[in-house]
């Protein structure tokens, strides 16, 4: 079986997704087959296997830091919430229910068994396996029948380092009060401390570090500084934090929805220097916009009801009439059609006007379809005459069959692309393709194509595809967390250590 090592932080956002993608590259360039784990995730960022099955954006991403293809083994439970009180229980990558906070709670016991399997073939095929909690290990309401955080560390018998966000302020007290919480076995799985998120001059901390150390009996492990590292997140906590305009770019508008998901699709865009790439909350914003996209959602009839009673609608329905383009992606593409119908649990539907910008009605199915996808567009017009004949890879996730509406006259002028992918009406184009601007080529396509629309000429030329970008970025991570982190330290908590120098 494998070495396990436990990433356990503080609170939400305290950095666990990367500091458990850093360590996963570290083991794998320190010549271990490395695999990440995370038993329950709950985020609206998804990612499909090539089995065709869904698991968590971050393991995905994590599984790419090891140099692997994602399996549904590395994250058996997912959650998936759909309104503020119910989620889409997600097993072993299919969909097993829709439940409350109360009937979750009562019910997650019986998904332990499902987890220890997954857990223990993932652990049999590989060296090391990082394991990532969820939340804080303190949340004492939801210690019984826990195998998110302690519970899982029990199951692998696994040490554990806990990670705090220092950014926020008061890192000493969560560590404190988080082990004052633990149980005394739970508090004696924590090895070391990780700092995170840190800004100055870490000679400050050392007082309180000592003081820390000497109170817990524990040690710090290292000292991470706020890093700026372009990879995918896993919850909308990370889009506060990307709302700082400069002139003299492209400026790209993303609608925050409610409920949006998947915005790991616009990554690449983001992480150039030559767009503004914006999370727009305020229907004003939208005037300003060189491209405005509708992103995914998972809860389409919400979202639209959310946009039609308040101005965000009129809104994009005015930004499409200037001809600039406007794209739809999934539950965003389905907002644009001409209706959506969805059928409740008792058997009656109900349908829902769409903001009548696509020729194309939805109807919300019980079926999710889960799909890995790959082929070239077709001739495109207008604005999207840019991306004509490229190479759009990328996965399908939704439930809802969407189909054109329209007389024989609007058909022609409605681009249908391969698999009905997406439709496209002039300015406006909707697509079921998460992943659309990941491909080598496709962000540079659009991106110069808005320069040229607003007179920029001093552009960046990046050409690479988004898998490309991470992979440096993962190269990265890495190197800055062998110079603030004490591997040896890290290594004997594992317990193995490398064959060789790197």
């Amino acid at each position: 079986m494998a070495y396990p090592i436990m990433i356990q932080g503080t609170m939400s956002g305290a950095g666990k997704s990367l500091l458990t993608a850093g360590l996963c590259r570290i083991f794998k360039q320190d010549g271990f087959s490395v695999a990440p784990f995370k038993s329950q995730n709950m985020a609206l960022n998804s990612a499909v296997t090539k089995e065709g099955l869904e698991i968590g954006r971050a393991q995905a991403m994590q599984a790419e830091a090891c140099g692997l293809e994602a399996s549904v083994l590395m994250n058996p439970v997912l959650l998936k919430p759909n309104g503020d009180t119910r989620s889409q229980v997600i097993v072993n990558g299919e969909v097993y229910a829709d439940m409350n906070a109360v009937e979750y709670y009562a019910f997650k016991k019986n998904l332990i068994p499902a987890v220890k399997k997954s857990y223990e073939e993932l652990s049999s095929l590989y060296d090391v396996v990082v394991i990532e909690g969820a939340g804080s290990p303190a949340e004492i309401n939801l210690r019984e029948n826990d195998f998110a955080n302690m519970g899982m560390a029990c199951i692998a018998d696994s040490p554990v380092l806990l990670v705090g966000d220092i950014d926020r302020g008061g890192v000493f007290a969560q560590f404190v009060g988080t082990a004052e919480l633990l149980e005394k076995e739970e508090r004696e799985r924590i090895k070391s401390f990780v700092i995170n998120k840190f800004r100055g001059d870490v000679s400050i901390l050392e007082p309180g570090i000592k003081m820390l150390e000497d109170k817990t009996g524990i040690d710090v492990c290292g000292v991470v500084p706020y890093l700026k590292i372009s990879l995918d997140d896993e919850d909308s906590l990370s889009l506060d934090k990307k709302n700082t305009c400069a002139s003299g770019k492209v400026n790209v508008g993303v609608i925050r929805l409610p409920h949006i998901s998947n915005f790991t699709d616009f990554s690449n865009l983001e992480q150039r220097g030559d767009v503004f790439l914006h999370y727009i909350s305020s229907a004003k914003e939208i005037e300003s916009c060189d491209l405005l996209i509708l992103p995914g959602t998972k809860n389409t009839v919400g979202d639209l009801l959310w946009l039609k009673n308040s101005p965000f609608a009129k809104a994009i329905k005015d930004f499409a009439k200037t001809g600039k383009p406007l794209l739809g992606i999934c539950g965003g593409y389905q907002m644009l059609g001409n209706k959506v119908e969805e059928s409740s649990d008792s058997g009656a539907s109900s349908c829902l006007e769409g903001l009548k910008l696509l020729p194309v009605n939805t109807v919300i199915a019980e079926n999710k379809i889960r799909k890995n996808l790959s082929f070239a567009l077709e001739s495109c017009q207008g604005f999207f005459s840019c991306l004509s004949g490229m190479q759009i890879s990328g996965y399908e996730i939704h439930m809802g069959k969407t189909e054109l509406s329209c007389d024989e006259s609007i058909q022609s002028e409605c681009l249908c692309f391969t698999g009905k992918s997406g439709f496209q009406l002039g300015n406006v184009y909707g697509t079921y393709v998460h992943g659309f601007f990941d491909e080598e080529g496709v962000a540079q396509r659009v991106v110069q194509a808005l320069a040229e629309k607003k007179g920029l000429s001093t552009l960046e030329t990046k050409n690479s595809s988004w898998k490309a970008t991470k992979d440096l970025q993962f190269n990265f991570l890495a190197e800055q967390l062998r110079l603030h982190l004490n591997m040896e330290r890290i290594y004997n908590i594992l317990g193995a250590h490398p064959h060789g120098n790197n």
